[in-house]
């Protein structure tokens, strides 16, 4: 069936079946569409047919769950020695890979650290210099406050370092493999010295 549209020239179809040609407008054109489409409908075409099996044939079953059908997968995956995508059970680990994950675990915990911060100066009595007398007089000792310290220094050194050498590949340099390991190295030193000159203050 080849019916043109050009120029407001179209076939028209008529409930009978036969086809004439005449020039309508382009409503003319979709309620001619329309009409084809319903009468096919009435025809019957449906997916249920045979002929049409190769719409449906790769459609899972009704009956089985969605267990059975990763089940299928796995095993349809191991018959074919197919290789297992990796993930962190059987990934290699690296140092950028750690970095990468600290940077973002980092970035979460001064985030909730400082709303928590914010929060707690908002809804709580008193003022800084209150808090600040108030954990002095706890007599914690000189070593869990340098470690507090530490723990504090650490992950803002760290994602500052870290957020620097991220500028510094924003700009293109520093990509090649070691560059990557080199400039990871020294994001760690950094933070380590840092810190730990904050702790002794």
């Amino acid at each position: 069936m080849q019916r043109n549209c050009k120029q407001n020239n179209c076939s028209r179809f008529q409930p009978g079946g036969t086809i004439t040609s005449a020039n309508v407008t382009s409503a003319d054109c979709l309620s001619n569409m329309a009409l084809l489409l319903r009468t096919l409908a009435r025809q019957g075409v449906c997916l249920s047919r045979p002929h049409y099996g190769v719409l449906y044939r790769h459609a899972a079953p009704m009956g089985t769950t969605a267990k059975d059908e990763m089940n299928k997968f796995w095993a349809k995956n191991a018959k074919l020695n197919r290789p297992m995508s990796p993930h962190l059970t059987i990934y290699k680990w690296s140092v950028p890979m750690m970095m990468s994950i600290t940077h973002r675990g980092t970035g979460v915990g001064l985030s909730g650290a400082i709303s928590a911060f914010a929060l707690a100066a908002l809804v709580l009595p008193g003022n800084y210099p209150y808090y600040l007398d108030l954990i002095h007089s706890l007599s914690v000792g000189p070593y869990l406050i340098g470690l507090a310290k530490f723990g504090i220094a650490f992950p803002v050194s760290f994602h500052t370092y870290n957020g620097i050498r991220h500028l510094w590949w924003d700009i293109g340099k520093g990509f090649r493999i070691p560059e990557v390991y080199r400039t990871g190295y020294t994001v760690i030193a950094l933070s380590v010295i840092t810190s730990i000159a904050v702790a002794l203050l």
